[in-house]
């Protein structure tokens, strides 16, 4: 490897050259399917997403019968309507753990992946948005000697 003598040369050097960003590839299964994994608190989401008339299945029922408030039925559309690709896409989910709110994010979270597994050029909006990042929160544990993770019992000077 050859020394560098000043700060010119740094720019010359080909061994130093910044790597190149790494292309993401469509991931279809044998059917022709996308498929992700979505979370969110303690809710895990299996989607599997591939062309069609925009039917969404949610652990076998519709998506207006397993999620009823529409909050969280927008919360599940909002990949789609980043993209422009509402009504495009058939999608299938399977989701357990948590409750409806965390399940929606996880759902989110799953569309949102699969959407860039199909269609690799819509990872740049939907990163934009923060619809790839995992949200780590989720609830802490209770400590002993505690009412619940932080929460003292009432104290009593008597």
């Amino acid at each position: 490897m050859a020394t560098l003598q000043s700060l010119a040369d740094l720019g010359q050097n080909p061994q130093t050259a910044a790597p190149e960003a790494p292309k993401h590839v469509q991931k279809l299964d044998s059917l022709g399917r996308a498929y992700a994994t979505g979370k969110r608190k303690d809710a895990v989401a299996r989607v599997w997403i591939k062309p069609g008339s925009g039917k969404i299945l949610i652990n076998d029922r519709a998506v207006e019968v397993y999620f009823a408030r529409p909050v969280l039925r927008m919360i599940l559309a909002q990949p789609l309507q980043i993209a422009q690709r509402e009504g495009q896409y058939d999608i299938v989910v399977n989701v357990n753990g948590g409750g409806l709110s965390g399940q929606a994010g996880a759902v989110r979270h799953g569309l949102a992946k699969a959407l860039t597994y199909y269609e690799p050029e819509l990872r740049g909006p939907l990163k934009k948005e923060g619809f790839l990042t995992r949200d780590p929160r989720v609830v802490e544990r209770k400590k002993y000697g505690k009412k619940k993770a932080r929460r003292s019992f009432q104290f009593s000077k008597r």
